[in-house]
């Protein structure tokens, strides 16, 4: 999936695939609360809404954050994991939480 590139900006470019809060969220949740499953996500005491939760675990794949794989446990159910592109958000992810706790206690 191609992002219309409104600037060729590095942060506005990086902001256009997990710059808004429920990618972030999501990113979070696989890094720091071990969830990998759509459902697990939905449980996020944040209350992201089933639709928006689709559109963004389909973008954050489609972009290469993400990939998703089949549940060799249940036919229904996918399994999602970061990729080598979204471990590189640890570092952006922990520092956004620092400035929270610093900042907004």
């Amino acid at each position: 999936m191609a992002i219309q590139q409104k600037s060729p900006c590095p942060i506005n470019l990086a902001l256009e695939v997990f710059g808004d809060r429920w990618s972030l969220l999501i990113v979070r949740d696989l890094m720091f609360a071990g969830k990998r499953h759509f459902r697990e996500f939905l449980q996020s005491e944040e209350g992201i809404s089933s639709n928006i939760l689709t559109e963004r675990l389909h973008t954050l794949v489609a972009q290469g954050v993400l990939s998703k794989a089949d549940d060799p446990t249940h036919k229904q159910k996918a399994i999602y994991s970061l990729t080598p592109m979204g471990i590189d958000l640890l570092p952006v992810v922990t520092q956004i939480g620092i400035w929270g706790r610093k900042h907004q206690p």
